[in-house]
């Protein structure tokens, strides 16, 4: 018997057919009026990514259109059957479209390209989501119970010697670099799994008083705590079956297995991913397969 599964990842939805263009709304409404109407009429059918609303181009008819993006293709193409031609907070009927037909491009700005011909092998690695994003996401999924982090390490890494190599010297003696390194645990207790994201934040300090040091140092450490959550749920997709169940799987690194006592001195600044910050001239990741086999 064939399964209908639905995977979700914890990256920004980039995929046409993840994004609904909603039409044909009629000038007479605020765009804030708008916004909220549509959100909570699609949030229905599965978190949203994006809501977002525009007046029409100049060559059109006055009036409104938006755009839906949603984490599932499925739950975009469930939206659109379920809401074209009906008026919803209008009396004249509201037009759905996943891909949207040439005859109805002229509604959309030029600088807003959005039915375009992609290919794999060009498109851009897409964006991890926001901390809060992640956070909404799992709740969702997974309720405020199915989930939890906790700090394994929090780091000062100012001093390390490839910190000090790749940071530049201050010309100002009273500038300091902070730089903090974090490494988090994310576990999934309902189905016994859990990975580990690290994350660094650094800023530039132009004076060495307390006053100015210990506030930069607690946001630094908030920084690097939420981007170590952002990578590890990056490891992370859910299986959403037919029955609404949903299965979580995780990709297993080499350092999330090492036990706690073993990650003494680990947060080193030769450690860390630096391509996050300076992409350039780094190799491509190998592909990662991933094993999507279910246990019913």
């Amino acid at each position: 018997m064939d399964i209908e599964v639905d995977i979700i990842e914890f990256r920004v939805p980039t995929e046409k057919n993840k994004t609904l263009f909603v039409w044909d709304i009629q000038p007479t409404f605020s765009e804030a009026f708008i916004y909220e109407s549509i959100w909570n009429i699609f949030c229905k059918f599965g978190p949203l990514y994006l809501v977002k609303v525009c007046p029409n181009a100049s060559v059109a008819e006055p009036g409104f259109y938006a755009l839906v993006k949603y984490f599932s293709a499925a739950q975009a193409s469930k939206a659109q059957r379920a809401t074209h031609g009906r008026g919803f907070f209008q009396s004249f009927p509201l037009k759905m479209a996943i891909d949207l037909s040439s005859e109805y491009q002229y509604l959309i700005s030029p600088k807003v390209k959005l039915s375009t011909k992609q290919y794999p092998h060009f498109l851009p690695k897409a964006k991890p989501l926001s901390h809060s994003k992640c956070q909404d996401l799992s709740n969702h999924y997974l309720g405020f119970n199915g989930w939890s982090t906790h700090i394994v390490t929090l780091k000062d890494i100012s001093n390390c010697d490839d910190a000090a190599r790749l940071s530049t010297t201050p010309a100002d003696p009273q500038e300091t670099t902070l730089k903090y390194g974090c490494i988090v645990e994310v576990t999934f207790p309902r189905h016994g799994l859990s990975c580990r994201g690290v994350g660094v934040a650094e800023e530039m300090v132009k004076s060495t008083a307390p006053d100015i040091v210990l506030p930069k140092r607690g946001k630094l450490q908030r920084w690097a705590r939420d981007k170590a959550v952002v990578d590890a749920f990056e490891k992370v997709l859910l299986l959403v079956l037919g029955n609404g169940k949903v299965v979580v799987e995780c990709r297993v690194e080499r350092d999330d297995i090492l036990q706690d006592e073993d990650l003494e001195g680990l947060v080193k600044v030769n450690d860390i991913p630096w391509s996050q910050f300076d992409p350039e001239g780094q190799e491509e990741d190998e592909a990662i397969l991933w094993d999507l086999s279910v246990n019913m």
